[in-house]
């Protein structure tokens, strides 16, 4: 799938089309991040973000600019707000809770990542997800073995769901690339 064709399918809320954005730009993102702030896990946490608002506001996007640097243009003002926050927080002691809405959202039909993480053998699966970073396992473990819908891990993980959504389909997509090393090293 093409680019410029994958955001045409996005902006009509084509799961496949995200994966694909998701999949296409992840590491590039996630690198400007981890140099610009040395830190992996807010790195990741960053880049989620990223992902949950560009996928949020992709009908937005205008394609006289490259969609690469949209996603960076996001991810820095997210830094940058995040930045803004902790500068606020620590003159004042005064929260801001931030939108935290959550909407009514259908379960999308399983994916090829899905698909392969329920053929597993339970204790082998059990061994992979441990692989995982433990907020990955956590996503897993609420979504799979609890089966709870997105709108309750939202509220268990005090989250927008958005960012649920993005980190729960990178867990899987990790999960996946797990098992599938470990199936080609049996």
């Amino acid at each position: 799938m093409e680019i410029e064709k994958a955001i045409k399918k996005a902006k009509q809320n084509n799961q496949k089309a995200f994966n694909f954005l998701l999949n296409e730009y992840w590491d590039y993102v996630y690198g400007y991040q981890l140099k610009r702030i040395e830190n992996e896990n807010d790195a990741e946490d960053i880049t989620i973000q990223t992902f949950s608002k560009a996928f949020d506001k992709i009908d937005t996007y205008n394609d006289t600019y490259t969609f690469k640097t949209w996603l960076i243009t996001i991810s820095k003002n997210i830094h940058i707000d995040l930045v803004r926050k902790e500068k606020a927080s620590i003159n004042s002691k005064i929260i801001n809770s931030q939108y935290n809405t959550v909407y009514l959202v259908a379960d999308e039909s399983p994916s090829a990542e899905d698909k392969l993480i329920t053929e597993q053998n339970l204790a082998k699966l059990l061994k992979d997800i441990k692989k995982l970073k433990p907020h990955y396992q956590q996503i897993i473990n609420l979504r799979y073995f609890q089966e709870l819908s997105y709108k309750e891990i939202s509220v268990a993980l005090n989250e927008p769901m958005n960012n649920v959504k993005v980190k729960l389909l990178r867990a899987k997509k990790l999960l996946a690339d797990i098992i599938r090393k470990s199936d080609s090293l049996s």
